[in-house]
């Protein structure tokens, strides 16, 4: 982990957007889309973004507490954590697993590690840096 002055509180938010992240995997779809509402029915192919667009997500924030020489850990913890999310929602009867979603979490991580690669790892410390000056 990154010298992070808050490490708890850092750690403490992580696994709240980690469990907020499986809690609305967990949701029943009818929150979302329901077969007899045609239109929503654009939902199916937008599913697939939103796996991308979250796990895009959580690579960044994982990479705002680790160095670099630690993304593929990020990129694997985030891929069992994804594969767990599946199992998960096939043990319960008003969601599907599907391996596309696998995909599209695997796709988006690689896009946030790419992003972060770029400039945006290590956030958090800019973040400390910033609130310790105000």
């Amino acid at each position: 982990m990154l010298p992070v002055r808050h490490v708890k509180r850092w750690q403490m938010a992580s696994l709240i957007i980690l469990a907020l992240v499986l809690a609305m995997a967990l949701m029943p779809a009818v929150w979302f889309w329901d077969n007899k509402t045609a239109g929503l029915r654009w939902f199916d192919s937008v599913d697939k973004w939103l796996h991308g667009g979250t796990f895009m997500f959580l690579a960044i924030w994982f990479s705002g507490l680790y160095s670099k020489k630690s993304y593929w850990k990020i990129a694997a913890g985030l891929l069992v954590f994804g594969l767990s999310i599946e199992a998960c929602q096939r043990m319960v009867s008003y969601r599907t697993a599907d391996w596309a979603d696998v995909g599209a979490d695997g796709a988006g991580i690689v896009i946030g590690l790419i992003v972060a690669l770029a400039g945006v790892g290590g956030w958090c410390l800019r973040v400390e840096e910033r609130l310790a000056k105000s």
